[in-house]
């Protein structure tokens, strides 16, 4: 999976929330702007993704790639969730440890 497939995961999941942007600091203590970079392809530390997977109740699954034909199947269903593009390439946010391990002081 690339990481504009991800973005548009993470964006098709939030809408089906009927969540805004925003709503994501109530959620994960993630401020708009930093979310906003997520959806638009930024990359990211994989503590930032799961602290985001958790806020929309999602989880991680890692295993072998599939056989073309599946993973035909798969992208034809993205492609049809969402037709928002994802792009850039900024520095990640620096607070995931406080956020999992419940102290800022952490690094």
């Amino acid at each position: 999976m690339t990481i504009e497939q991800i973005c548009k995961l993470l964006s098709s999941r939030r809408k089906q929330l009927q969540m805004e942007q925003k709503d994501m600091y109530m959620r994960i203590g993630m401020k708009q702007q930093q979310y906003q970079r997520i959806e638009a392809g930024s990359d990211m530390k994989l503590s930032t993704l799961l602290r985001v997977l958790e806020g929309l109740n999602m989880e991680l699954t890692i295993g072998p790639k599939e056989s073309p034909t599946k993973s035909k199947l798969k992208q034809s269903t993205l492609d049809a969730t969402s037709s928002e593009g994802c792009v850039g390439s900024l520095e990640d946010d620096s607070d995931d440890l406080g956020f999992w391990f419940g102290s800022e002081d952490q690094k």
